[in-house]
């Protein structure tokens, strides 16, 4: 894995990308932790500060499909529960062997909308040990924006930044400001509708053109309004306007537009497409089926469902923010998260002298 801001890819398939703990070494310094815990995967990401952001020192993904079923029925079934406990048992059996300095761990989409989300974070807690907070949709815009403001250029005067997650879209539309440390997050909307929901809504209808068409078509309307409100495409006519996309979506686009043998983080994260060869990415993967999905080492069999209905919110986003090149981001909330908790301790080593080495959580 890479040193430096490195993360698992996201919305990968079910297995842990998980190492043995390395053996320790005194230059590493305090680890920090953090837990994403949302509607299709369970992630974890432990890493130390360096030079230039973090060194991660371990991690963790799975696909627990938390949200299956909840949009019919409103509810976190127990199936889904018992797979996402699984997954976050493993977390803290991780943690317990490599105690950190600081972790945050949150929940998203599924957890906001379910009616037993609260009391099944609190069986969390019981179990595992495990507090997570559910955040909101704003928040996890602004997690984003954080992991990926390295990727933003002098040059960028605005950024639309879009996360296609399992249970939701979270879009982000940024300023940059000469002489200002940090981006600022102007508007931000939260669709819900993500990889799981619409596989499950729309089934094998993303398989077909009408089909397709018609999913692009239902999340293009639900953008307009905020394109109305902040008058984006104009924006990107009068350029400087960058787009970039965190999500299983985008980085599956870029490696099949690099025509990789198969995925390599530090080969996509940061990397900038023509929209054309997205573009090309996606209606490459379309002709392959259900078949050929499965069998490219880009996709996989266990993300099968998912890809097409990502890709059809990527093209509805392409529709109404024609932007002519894409920045594709392998980070997100934990990266976001582990760069504020690193310079909250920055921060307060400068107004006080070093604490002790225990670890302990934050909200």
């Amino acid at each position: 894995m890479p040193d430096d801001m490195s993360a698992s890819r996201t919305d990968q398939p079910p297995r842990a990308e998980a190492r043995a703990p390395a053996r320790r070494d005194p230059s590493w310094g305090p680890a920090y932790a953090a837990l994403d815990l949302g509607t299709n995967n369970c992630r974890l990401l432990v890493a130390t500060p360096a030079a230039h952001g973090f060194r991660v020192v371990d991690s963790f993904s799975r696909i627990v499909r938390l949200g299956e079923g909840l949009v019919a029925t409103g509810r976190l079934s127990d199936a889904a529960m018992d797979r996402a406990l699984a997954a976050l048992s493993a977390c803290a059996d991780k943690l317990a062997r490599r105690p950190v300095r600081a972790l945050q761990a949150v929940a998203t989409e599924a957890c906001r909308r379910a009616a037993n989300g609260p009391a099944f974070l609190a069986r969390v807690e019981a179990e595992t040990g495990l507090k997570l907070r559910t955040i909101t949709a704003r928040e996890e815009a602004e997690l984003a924006v954080e992991s990926c403001t390295p990727l933003l250029e002098p040059c960028d005067r605005r950024a639309l930044l879009f996360d296609i997650g399992g249970g939701s879209t979270e879009i982000a539309w940024v300023r940059l400001t000469p002489g200002r440390p940090a981006p600022e997050l102007i508007g931000y909307l939260s669709l819900p509708v993500g990889v799981v929901t619409l596989a499950e809504r729309h089934g094998e209808a993303c398989f077909t053109e009408a089909g397709f068409h018609a999913v692009v078509d239902e999340i293009a309307d639900r953008l307009l309004g905020f394109d109305a409100v902040h008058r984006i495409a104009q924006e990107i006519r009068a350029g400087g306007v960058r787009l970039m996309g965190t999500s299983g979506t985008v980085t599956t686009l870029a490696g099949v537009a690099m025509a990789l043998p198969r995925y390599r983080r530090p080969l996509v994260d940061g990397q900038t497409l023509d929209a054309a060869q997205a573009d090309q990415a996606l209606g490459d993967l379309f002709a392959l089926g259900r078949d050929g999905l499965a069998a490219h080492p880009c996709v996989g069999p266990d993300r099968v469902d998912f890809v097409l209905p990502g890709c059809a919110v990527y093209a509805a986003i392409r529709r109404i923010w024609p932007v002519p090149r894409l920045t594709v981001a392998d980070r997100g909330l934990r990266e976001g998260m582990l760069m504020r908790l690193m310079r909250a301790d920055r921060m307060a080593a400068r107004r006080s002298p070093p604490r002790g080495a225990g670890w302990h959580a934050r909200a």
